[in-house]
């Protein structure tokens, strides 16, 4: 796997290519301090299977450079690596196609599960990015060491300003067609309505009505919502449950 890491700090740049080597003997990295040196690279070999990419480079906009990586290399995740834990950067940035953001002051643990779970087609947002936090449970079997609720401190709309929307289903509940689904799938990589109709062999007309049966089963109303509502699924079903509301 190579990946390819992005931040003007040289001791960040360090550490974070020490933790990401140890991912597997397979890695490779290649750390650059600039906007410019990322493109170069990127034109020299656009093979690269991952970009970490910090939004605070001394020489272009992390934002701006995160949406041109996404517009020219569609296939290629980007991670933003952050050290921001603003809601509005989260929402931001996964907006404009990123498929991680892993704030600098994650655990080395908590960075390699996130870039395993981007490179097995997931997305990574961290619960306490969306106005979460993970604590023990409190009725949680003396069995299972180290359980974890997934508690709300306040709701994301009022962290983050989306529109408002309902809870959403389990994924296994969305009843989506296959086709939806793929679309979904598509979606969540933060492709445009055009790169996924030409994916697909689809019209764009046609595409733009399965991502709207999409967020109607989502129960949301833009592609941010849509990334989020995934997310916190995801991280309900991989073992996390919902806060339940104090007894009168």
């Amino acid at each position: 796997m190579k990946v390819l890491l992005v931040d003007d700090h040289p001791l960040i740049l360090s550490a974070l290519q020490a933790v990401i080597r140890g991912l597997g003997d397979d890695v490779t990295v290649l750390g650059v301090a600039s906007a410019e040196a990322a493109r170069e690279a990127l034109r020299l070999d656009a093979e690269h299977d991952l970009v970490l990419l910090d939004l605070a480079l001394g020489d272009a906009d992390g934002f701006e450079v995160l949406a041109e990586f996404r517009a020219t290399y569609p296939e290629l995740p980007v991670v933003v690596v952050s050290a921001s834990e603003r809601a509005s950067d989260v929402i931001r940035a996964i907006d404009l196609g990123a498929m991680g953001f892993v704030p600098k002051r994650s655990s080395n643990k908590a960075l390699c599960e996130a870039l395993r779970m981007v490179m097995s087609g997931g997305l990574y947002v961290p619960p306490n990015m969306l106005g979460l936090e993970a604590r023990p449970a409190a009725d949680a079997p003396d069995t299972v060491p180290g359980a974890l609720r997934l508690l709300a401190d306040a709701p994301l709309g009022e962290r983050a300003r989306p529109e408002p929307h309902q809870e959403p289903p389990s994924m296994a509940r969305l009843g989506l067609t296959p086709r939806q689904g793929e679309v979904l799938g598509l979606l969540l990589k933060g492709l445009p309505n055009k790169l996924i109709a030409r994916e697909l062999e689809l019209s764009v007309e046609t595409v733009k009505d399965h991502v709207a049966a999409v967020l109607r089963a989502l129960g949301v109303s833009t592609r941010t919502q849509a990334v989020l509502a995934v997310s916190q699924m995801m991280q309900r079903q991989a073992g996390y449950a919902p806060k339940t509301p104090p007894q009168p």
